[in-house]
């Protein structure tokens, strides 16, 4: 390759890497909206993975190296959803997907399909193309009509007594949107965010000799604590300084600080 062309290839890649990340829809927080006529099911708390009909990629676009067996039947078009086992099992489910080297352990994980990219119709309509191929790995996220406020609030806390992370509301009519919409909303009982770690803090007691809390940075330079949350394993072996969490809280305080903040997992 002659250097001109390689200077060539060493501008461009940049851009192709970037031009791999898909465009998503992605949710808004519902605040009471009316939702008359929506959809709702529950929030898998899994790793989003998009296919784009020859390969399965994250969110940030890198590939997920999948086992051939894994997505052989899949379809030639695109499928987006969450790669998901079970409730409180994100840990596992990421360990699985993030080796680049597919272990037996992806028989654990499933594929739940919520959208299908840039079909034509309403969410049904978008969500029958992939009835062909469900099965032992795909499966459609069963979506149910909402009544009422009130009927979201009780689907919502029997998910969360459950142990799951929350709830996704839609408009059925809309066509796909391949970005943060009002038109797909998520419900929880706690609000989320994320932060980055600027300190690791011993605990005491029994964590006198672990990880206690973690000292985190909002995005507005907020300074917080984040002390629950997290399994022993964990605490041995916490973030590191750099990483950027996901919390969950109640709400803010007057002074901007999350009130009753809980650690959810590290940001892929």
């Amino acid at each position: 390759m002659s250097n001109l062309k390689l200077l060539g290839y060493l501008i461009l890649l940049p851009f192709i890497l970037f031009a791999s990340k898909p465009k998503l829809l992605l949710l808004k927080v519902y605040k009471d909206q009316n939702i008359s006529g929506w959809v709702m099911s529950e929030k898998l708390d899994g790793i989003r993975a998009y296919w784009n009909g020859k390969n399965l990629i994250s969110r940030g676009g890198k590939i997920i190296h999948a086992p051939k067996w894994f997505t052989k039947n899949y379809p030639p078009f695109e499928i987006d959803g969450e790669l998901w086992s079970k409730r409180k099992d994100f840990e596992n489910i990421s360990s699985i997907v993030r080796d680049k080297t597919p272990s037996q352990k992806w028989h654990e994980i499933k594929h739940y399909i919520f959208e299908v990219p840039n079909a034509k119709g309403g969410l049904f309509e978008r969500l029958e193309k992939v009835k062909p191929y469900e099965g032992k790995y795909i499966c459609i996220i069963a979506q149910k009509y909402v009544k009422n406020r009130e009927d979201l609030q009780t689907f919502l806390k029997n998910i969360e007594k459950l142990g799951g992370e929350g709830v996704v509301v839609r408009d059925p009519n809309a066509t796909y949107i391949n970005k943060r919409t009002s038109k797909a909303l998520k419900v929880k009982s706690f609000l989320d965010a994320e932060c980055e770690v600027v300190k690791i803090l011993k605990g005491k007691g029994k964590y006198s000799a672990i990880m206690g809390s973690i000292e985190c940075k909002l995005s507005n330079g907020t300074l917080f604590k984040i002390g629950s949350g997290f399994s022993d394993e964990q605490r041995s072996n916490p973030p590191q300084i750099g990483d950027v969490v996901t919390f969950k809280y109640k709400e803010m305080t007057k002074y901007g600080k999350p009130r009753f903040s809980v650690f959810l997992r590290v940001r892929e």
